[in-house]
């Protein structure tokens, strides 16, 4: 697997400079157009609802692992509420219609933290590895 990562400030300004490294990393691994637009889309949907519940001052820690068979992308942060990554949340059900595998993991309240380590994950399988 070829992983690429990035940390930036966990601010809606960033989403551009994510939106612009999901497009690069996933036509480097070889995707067809239409997958990259769906993998930026799923990125898009997760950082911004990752960002939107950050604690003050938290990072956006984002990482995208591929091979010829698929692409795995990571977000994670420090959340300010314990339900940050609700499974009833629209966006949940959006990136879910969008990709093969969802998973997210919010660790308690770490008090140095001032927050809930929170991750969310996707997978996206190319279309001749089983997509239709």
């Amino acid at each position: 697997m070829t992983n690429v990562g990035v940390r930036v400030s966990a601010d809606l300004s960033q989403l551009t400079m994510l939106r612009a490294l999901a497009d690069t990393v996933a036509l480097i691994a070889d995707f067809r157009i239409d997958e990259v637009t769906d993998i930026r889309l799923a990125l898009d949907e997760i950082a911004t609802w990752l960002i939107l519940d950050a604690a003050a001052g938290a990072d956006l820690d984002c990482r995208f692992a591929y091979d010829n068979r698929c692409m795995m992308i990571r977000a994670s942060t420090i959340t300010r509420s314990a339900d940050a990554v609700a499974r009833t949340n629209l966006r949940w059900h959006f990136v879910m219609n969008l990709t093969d595998t969802l998973s997210a993991v919010q660790e308690p309240f770490d008090g140095s933290l001032s927050g809930f380590p929170t991750t969310i994950e996707f997978s996206w399988v190319r279309v001749t590895s089983g997509r239709g």
